[in-house]
């Protein structure tokens, strides 16, 4: 295969993939820091009252009363959970975890970076009210983590931005089954049963290849997404399942839309030269022969390709910087410093930086000693040393599991001043390491 076709089909994609994430990280820094500015500001109290306000949805008795703050934590994020869904199953089909051979080294990495932070946080907070908090140093924010990498431009291969996405993604299913089965309420099984009909119907409309989204959207919201919410278990869950349910199979397959195409191209300059007709005539024949080409180009896609190209950029610049928005609003006073002594903090900030670093490249020594895997082309050690720093940027996914695992506003600032240190930390070191070993 030529250069230029390696470009087009592997290189390209990546690197919009990636510049993408860089937007991302870049919005969640902007909102962050807005967060910050009026946390601290005369706006403060404004500024957490506005969260707390409560929102009524339903009828009679059938009513869901949550505070702003939930809703966007319950309701928005779950577009996001459903976005993590759609890349899951893609990668499982089609991508970096379709192959258990090339799977299971960016897997093993992943559970080593999850499980060492773990044990650290649990090491310092273990017998404490605050052990709740063990998932929180077990994220990675792949969006801030890969626009680090894209930062470094060209001094970084491909192969070890695929391999860190790969980590990302593992870490996203260890994330969304550590939420499934330890942050959940008490569960109602009649919410959970009806949850789990919408389910089955979901994955019946795919067997039987029903490509209507508006049925999917129907059956996934206002069935399995909200029978899951009133069953205890997080409604993110919901959004992952929904999101596997969704066809990944074209109408037409691609030698027929070759076809089709070069036939309706053939069509539109024909009409270009017909001459015994007005130019208006002819404008409106090629706009409908446009409009076919659409319709076949979507024939051509699969729905789940389609659906997480029009929802990437709501949830990457309109629902992850609210979500930041929201929730990394911490109030820092004269006795704020001493936040990154207690438990919590250090069991995040050392359960990020250390836990995630030897977990990352202990497990990935692992895997290639016993010859179960390979380090991917290009890449060697010192690559994958700093792939272990930069887990340790856990920000997004971190913050929303410190929701869910924290009631007292004592230890969610404690917890959210640990995220963010161990983000900064992890992103400057993750940088200038990588940047220093490219040069030499």
């Amino acid at each position: 295969m030529k250069k230029s076709n390696i470009d087009v089909y592997l290189l390209l994609p990546i690197k919009n993939f990636i510049e993408k994430q860089t937007s991302v990280g870049i919005s969640l820094i902007i909102s962050t820091l807005l967060a910050l500015g009026m946390a601290n500001s005369p706006l403060a109290d404004h500024y957490h009252e506005f969260w707390e306000q409560q929102i009524y949805i339903g009828i009679n008795e059938f009513v869901i009363n949550k505070s702003l703050l939930h809703w966007i934590n319950d309701g928005l994020m779950s577009m996001f959970f459903f976005l993590v869904g759609l890349e899951l199953k893609k990668e499982i089909m089609y991508g970096e975890l379709s192959s258990p051979r090339e799977a299971i080294l960016p897997v093993a990495a992943a559970i080593g970076g999850m499980l060492f932070p773990a044990l650290i946080y649990t090491f310092f907070n273990f017998g404490t009210e605050s052990i709740s908090g063990w998932g929180i140093p077990m994220a990675t924010d792949i969006a801030f983590a890969l626009g680090i990498l894209y930062l470094l431009g060209d001094k970084v291969p491909v192969s070890l931005k695929i391999f860190l996405t790969a980590i990302a993604i593992a870490d996203d299913m260890g994330a969304v089954l550590v939420i499934a089965f330890f942050y959940t309420e008490q569960i109602s099984m009649q919410s959970l049963g009806i949850g789990l009909f919408f389910l089955l119907i979901l994955i019946l409309a795919n067997y039987i290849d029903i490509r209507n989204m508006l049925f999917y959207a129907v059956m996934g919201i206002g069935g399995l997404w909200l029978a899951t919410m009133l069953s205890g278990i997080h409604a993110t869950i919901a959004a992952v399942l929904a999101a596997f349910a969704i066809p990944n199979n074209k109408k037409i397959n691609t030698p027929l839309f070759l076809r089709k195409a070069k036939l309706l191209s053939y069509q539109i300059k024909n009409q270009f030269r017909k001459t015994d007709r007005s130019p208006e005539k002819n404008q409106e024949e090629v706009s409908n022969i446009i409009e076919k080409y659409t319709l076949l180009t979507q024939d051509a896609t699969p729905p789940l390709q389609r659906i997480e190209h029009n929802l990437q950029p709501f949830v990457s610049f309109v629902v992850l910087p609210l979500f930041a928005f929201a929730n990394a609003g911490v109030s820092f006073t004269s006795d704020s410093l001493s936040y990154f002594l207690k438990p919590i903090s250090l069991g995040i900030v050392l359960g990020l930086i250390l836990g995630k670093f030897i977990g990352i490249v202990f497990f990935t020594r692992l895997m290639v000693f016993f010859k179960v895997s390979k380090l991917p082309g290009e890449v060697a050690w010192k690559h994958i040393y700093g792939v272990g720093i930069l887990g340790s940027i856990g920000f997004t996914m971190s913050l929303f599991i410190t929701e869910l695992a924290f009631d007292s506003e004592t230890y969610l600032n404690q917890a959210k001043a640990g995220v963010f240190l161990a983000s900064l930390l992890g992103g400057i070191i993750g940088y200038f390491y990588l940047r220093i070993i490219q040069i030499k």
